[in-house]
């Protein structure tokens, strides 16, 4: 079997996108592979489908969970199909409308509008006080000034044992006087554990939790990850969140194959 594979790197959160269909039985596994494959050095994996929403491109994530850093760089192969155009609607898996991402082709940025958190509140994880922001197809626990651990990120995972569980949870590690944080994602469908590059819903979701004080307007958060940059905002009215996007750079590169 031939693939067409585009290596994409959104701030370092190494996402590979399959262009070529591929059955849903068949992705996980498929994508467990390509991820083993030590010249792309892959943390994820999305796969290019036709759209169903009216979005110009349409991507489903390996667990189908959703991802703002794919969102992000799938937005702008989407501009470059079409003539390098500032502005793009995709379709993501794990969320139900539309995502519009701004491309700077002379900065080599993408921002993605954000589906809004759901839920945003307080949880303890060995008795530290911690904030749950659960979103669209993906749910994280935001700790703050926590040493980045394995063992307290699977005591997260208990809190989804008596309920709904997501698509995907992470934990983001947050030192926020140096402006810094870690970010751990398991998928359930796919069984992946990775300590990631970046993390796009991640970011978003320190800056609903880091600005949860506030009432009204803009709050920015720019973090530094292991493998690269992101910055969140997030718009509040009356303490509510009405407005989100996230922000960095991109680098693609043109499709290559993949065959065995």
């Amino acid at each position: 079997m031939r693939w067409r594979i585009v290596r994409a790197d959104p701030a370092g959160n190494i996402t590979l996108f399959v262009l070529d269909p591929v059955p849903r039985e068949d992705r996980a596994p498929l994508a467990a592979h390509l991820m083993e494959q030590p010249q792309w050095g892959a943390e994820q994996v999305g796969f290019v489908c036709p759209p169903v929403m009216g979005g110009a491109g349409r991507l489903e994530m390996m667990g189908g969970e959703f991802c703002g850093n794919a969102a992000r760089a799938f937005g702008m192969m989407i501009s470059q199909e079409q003539g390098c155009v500032p502005r793009v609607t995709v379709e993501i898996s794990g969320c139900s409308h539309p995502v519009a991402v701004e491309v700077d082709w002379q900065e080599q940025t993408a921002f993605a509008q954000m589906p809004l958190p759901q839920v945003i509140r307080p949880v303890t994880v060995c008795g530290i006080p911690c904030t749950l922001v659960e979103m669209e197809g993906i749910s994280h626990v935001v700790a703050e000034n926590v040493a980045p651990d394995i063992i307290f990120f699977r005591r997260v995972e208990e809190l989804f044992s008596g309920g709904t569980r997501p698509d995907a949870y992470g934990v983001i590690f947050v030192n926020r006087a140096e402006g810094r944080m870690t970010p751990i994602v398991r998928v359930f469908s796919t069984d992946t554990t990775v300590w990631e590059g970046s993390c796009g819903s991640g970011t978003l979701a320190a800056a609903a939790a880091l600005s949860r004080s506030e009432r009204e307007g803009i709050s920015r958060c720019t973090l530094i990850q292991p493998a690269g940059t992101l910055t969140a905002e997030v718009t509040r009215r009356e303490g509510r969140i009405v407005a989100a996007s996230l922000g960095g750079s991109v680098t693609l590169p043109a499709p290559e194959e993949f065959s065995e």
